[in-house]
């Protein structure tokens, strides 16, 4: 018998690797999960010197290490059209991802990881989510549809300028020379 969890959400593969996706419909402003794990002080070296791509920064003090195997929420990746907000709760020293839009099962559930985190980790290899890579593919097809048009521009040019090919006229001393299948211009006909 398969075992069938209660939860609204399931770990599976996403473009940038794992993801957390919904299994139930989640309704707009509905408590999707908590982000959790040890508190970290940033006022003690040792715990302020941890470099983790998994840290929740509650505010200037305290951060939250999610890199514990347990916050399934450490899987929910970056959009910059999102689905969900994190709902940051700093005295509580908490924080819940709650949906802000009507989210389907099967949609994968994410975030924005606000600005900071943007320029340092996301920019520098660029957004892979769903909107920036749609933006991305467009811009693409705007670029060819834009160098297809140069090329043809420049073919027509080229064609335009190219002498052409037709028969001219040759002249032997001072009369014209007919096309090689006919006869010279406003020359009489002979006939025998």
């Amino acid at each position: 018998m398969p075992v069938t969890s209660n939860k609204p959400y399931r770990v599976g593969r996403s473009k940038t690797g794992l993801g957390l996706f919904a299994t139930k419909p989640i309704k707009k402003g509905t408590r999707i999960i908590r982000y959790f794990g040890p508190i970290l002080d940033s006022r003690i070296p040792e715990q302020d010197e941890i470099e983790n791509k998994y840290l929740f920064e509650l505010n200037g003090r305290w951060t939250i290490d999610g890199s514990v195997r347990k916050n399934l929420a450490r899987y929910i990746n970056h959009s910059c059209r999102p689905n969900a907000e994190s709902d940051v709760r700093p005295r509580e020293r908490k924080v819940y991802i709650r949906a802000i839009k009507n989210i389907e099962p099967g949609d994968e559930i994410n975030y924005d990881y606000g600005t900071d985190y943007f320029k340092a980790y996301l920019k520098p290899i660029g957004c892979k989510c769903d909107s920036c890579e749609k933006k991305r593919k467009k811009l693409r097809a705007e670029a060819r549809a834009e160098r297809a048009k140069v090329k043809a521009r420049t073919e027509r040019k080229a064609t335009k300028k190219a002498p052409t090919k037709t028969a001219k006229k040759k002249k032997l001393n001072g009369h014209a020379v007919g096309k090689p299948n006919g006869r010279a211009r406003g020359s009489p006909r002979l006939h025998f």
